[in-house]
């Protein structure tokens, strides 16, 4: 029976809020004060005041854990969308109705961390909010009026460490989207430069590029010049970029060269847990369990997020 089934298990994903500049760019800034935020917005009775219309509609609450504040973010799902409630012991099944002050939602359990501006995040269902929900939220309910914010994977410094220990780079494929060229404005590499004119000649594309570089020692400048290109792109690729992978050429002292292929856009750092639904007495634990979850393995990766976003262990 469904009741028996085990616990799936869902993904807890880490990002970092980060200002944006307006030619696209994005600064990482000091600590933000999101104890505060969640403390005000706790206290914010009026739903609207929590909500912001956007594509969708996104509605803000707060949920106490072990006497911390956490955010819940809610999508509220389309009237027109066909909701049904099935009974495992009997095989009944009825339509929700909907109704005028009431609304169904998708909900995210995001934590604030301490340090860096990191976020931890589990959605609830694949269409709960997601980070770039949250960013949409912010920004649209002006919760930091001083500075436009993003929101962004953050990214595994060892993706980045071997960018920087490599000797050069004999092959790339980048693809960016038509939405995320104006990252590439504020850039002065050959690549981005070749990828934000293409965009600009060709107007409303996704461009993708593949280059590779010959083997033989002769092309050892053009290797590590290609390699340079790619450094210049290295803290915009995780957002921007919809594929970025790259044939990464490293030199040995003793012993001949090798080469490694590293996906620079999917090694976000994420960890699987499973979360229990409900407890012994049938009463529901999700938010619990998901804010248990998302500490759990912040706290296993503190040093790992802590050196994705610069700040000292």
């Amino acid at each position: 029976m469904a009741s028996t089934r085990p616990m799936k298990e869902r993904t807890v994903a880490f990002f970092e809020v980060v200002a944006a500049r307006s030619g696209g760019g994005q600064d990482r800034v000091e600590q933000l004060p999101w104890e505060e935020m969640l403390s005000v917005l706790g206290k914010t009775r009026d739903v609207n005041d929590r909500t912001f219309e956007s594509d969708s509609t996104l509605v803000g609450s707060v949920a106490t854990v072990h006497e911390e504040d956490h955010l819940l973010l809610h999508r509220v799902k389309n009237p027109g969308e066909w909701l049904s409630v099935l009974n495992w012991k009997t095989g009944e099944w009825r339509e929700l109705e909907s109704r005028a002050s009431e609304g169904y939602l998708d909900t995210s359990v995001f934590c604030f961390l301490s340090f860096g501006n990191v976020i931890g995040l589990m959605q609830g269902s694949a269409s709960a909010p997601t980070h770039k929900s949250l960013q949409t939220w912010l920004n649209g309910l002006r919760l930091f009026p001083e500075m436009p914010l993003a929101v962004r994977p953050l990214m595994s410094r060892a993706e980045i460490e071997r960018l920087r220990t490599a000797s050069g780079v004999s092959k790339i494929e980048i693809r960016i989207g038509r939405s995320k060229t104006a990252a590439l404005a504020d850039k002065t590499g050959r690549l981005a430069s070749f990828l934000h004119r293409a965009s600009l000649e060709y107007g409303d594309v996704d461009v993708t590029v593949i280059i590779s570089v010959p083997r033989g020692s002769g092309r050892d400048e053009d290797r590590e010049r290609l390699l340079a290109d790619l450094q210049d792109l290295q803290d915009i690729v995780p957002e921007a970029a919809e594929r970025a992978r790259a044939k990464l050429v490293f030199a040995e002292d003793h012993g001949p060269d090798y080469q490694r292929l590293v996906e620079l856009v999917e090694h976000h750092i994420t960890a699987k847990r499973r979360v229990a639904a409900l407890n012994d007495e049938g009463q529901s634990i999700r938010i619990l369990s998901g804010v248990d979850a998302i500490l759990s393995v912040a706290a296993d990766h503190e040093e790992e997020l802590r050196l994705a976003v610069d700040v000292d262990a």
